[in-house]
């Protein structure tokens, strides 16, 4: 039983202000508690933004080398508890052992790789005439992540801040906390001065809502769903502080009529369905050419039935989904796209054959959806794929741009075409031919996928503000 019933602050793990109020945290494989968390309150997010403020003064003005040097600390440290971070994931939101190991806790150490390479390189600073333009860390960063890639985008965050010179609060989920608590002791163990980096663990009401309100927060970055980063959005607005979103997607995966059906049916199920399909921009609506949808049915369906269900210890492709409230939101919309008509090619409601306990969810794909199908509008967040045939390419980019979301998009077919295509997607990142994941590029969306740049140098800006010194060079200038 894994338990973390105090909280990083200032350096250390203190208990919670009002005492431990304990929760369960529930393997999705099993059913059963694994671990417990204490919830945090409002006073322990006082608590933690008083020392993140506290230590903002000397870490701001922090030099590059050292902000280098404490970037490879907290890499080798993190490479020491890569496998113990992997596992908790497992345990905590269900990724298959091998997700976790491979991508989930590797995608973390990319992110701070990363930050490191492109702080060797940034310019912080640039004269204009007699004006030197000077760009400065943010201040005090409140950070709110997710449970379904929680190490990534939790390093995603924290890797930019801790590169730009920002202190730090983190709220994980508390769904996923684990993987957070390790990641704690690796920051102490890499020698993160004190007060730079927070942790408390609790919920959104009563963490989540704190932190997006609290007056020494100068900004706050989330990740999660739209509806709950609309309330960040509100609890932040008083404060006037920055506020960066990460929410849902809805993403439309073209395929053109001269693709390779096979390559680009099946390789767009096989990515849709990583994760359980727990990922926001999955693509989740593939827009076919109608001549050749029955063709596109028995490919998807060959490829859905192919994909294992089971273990995430084990060898399965896929393991469970991460809660009961997941697993039934998810069996409610697959029975809505049966009720609207839509085409079940593979899968459907209830567990796989074989698996009576676990939040495990078939493999499912809809066919013959139309866009005004409640399938094809709602992020499912589930193994759930939804087949949409068109007529015109104009009709599958009006079609694919006709959501209120806009985190990402995929094209499938000739190169030339497809990047005509991509062009005219409203999306914030849109992905040609299955191209291998870049960390470097910007990650972040469109309309109410939200706002603001993760990854890469994009993300420094972030985490600066901007001042302009007028006179700086005014005797340079004026030779």
């Amino acid at each position: 039983m894994r338990e973390a019933l105090k909280f990083y602050i200032d350096g250390q793990w203190v208990d919670p202000v009002e005492g431990v109020k304990p929760l369960d945290v529930i393997n999705p494989a099993t059913e059963q508690a694994f671990g417990r968390i204490a919830i945090g309150t409002a006073a322990d997010v006082d608590r933690a933004a008083k020392a993140a403020a506290a230590a903002f003064p000397s870490f701001s003005r922090t030099s590059r080398a050292e902000r280098l040097e404490l970037l490879g600390a907290i890499i080798a440290e993190y490479q020491k508890r890569h496998a113990d971070i992997a596992a908790a994931i497992t345990e905590e939101m269900g990724a298959p052992a091998w997700l976790a190991t491979q991508y989930q806790a590797a995608l973390g150490m990319g992110h701070f790789q990363i930050a490191m390479e492109v702080l060797k390189g940034y310019s912080f600073e640039e004269d204009r005439g007699g004006t030197r333009l000077v760009k400065e860390p943010i201040g005090v960063c409140g950070f709110i992540t997710p449970w379904n890639w929680p190490i990534n985008q939790i390093a995603c965050k924290v890797a930019p801040a801790i590169a730009t010179g920002c202190t730090i609060v983190l709220k994980p989920s508390e769904v996923a906390p684990f993987d957070a608590v390790i990641f704690a002791e690796v920051m102490h163990a890499a020698g993160v001065p004190k007060g730079v980096f927070n942790l408390v663990n609790g919920d959104g009401p009563g963490v989540g809502a704190a932190i997006s309100s609290h007056p020494l927060i100068d900004m706050v970055s989330f990740t999660g769903s739209t509806r709950a980063g609309i309330e960040v959005a509100k609890n932040a607005a008083p404060t006037v502080k920055r506020v960066a979103q990460e929410l849902g997607g809805k993403s439309p995966n073209i395929v053109l009529d001269s693709a390779d059906l096979a390559t680009a049916v099946g390789g767009g199920i096989q990515s849709m369905m990583l994760n359980s399909g727990q990922s926001c921009n999955a693509p989740t609506r593939m827009f076919v050419p109608r001549p050749k949808m029955e063709q596109a049915k028995a490919i998807a369906k060959a490829t859905a039935e192919a994909i294992t269900v089971g273990d995430p210890n084990g060898n399965s492709v896929i393991g469970p989904v991460v809660s009961e409230v997941q697993f039934n939101k998810i069996q409610g919309l697959i029975q809505k796209g049966i009720d609207e008509g839509a085409t079940l090619v593979a899968g459907g409601p209830g567990r796989p054959e074989g698996l009576d306990k676990g939040y495990y969810v078939k493999p499912t794909i809809f066919a013959d959806v139309t866009n005004d199908m409640t399938i094809a509008r709602e992020e499912i967040f589930g193994p759930v794929l939804a087949m949409l045939p068109y007529d015109t390419l104009e009709q599958a980019i009006a079609e694919g741009n006709d959501t209120v979301y806009g985190l990402a998009a995929y094209v499938q077919g000739d190169e030339a075409e497809a990047r005509d295509v991509a062009r005219q997607l409203r999306a914030g990142q849109v992905n040609i031919n299955g191209a291998a994941l870049d960390l470097t590029v910007p990650f972040g969306g469109y309309k109410q996928s939200g706002n603001g740049r993760e990854w890469g140098d994009h993300a420094f800006a972030e985490f600066l503000e901007t001042k302009a010194v007028i006179g700086w060079g005014a005797a340079q200038a004026a030779e």
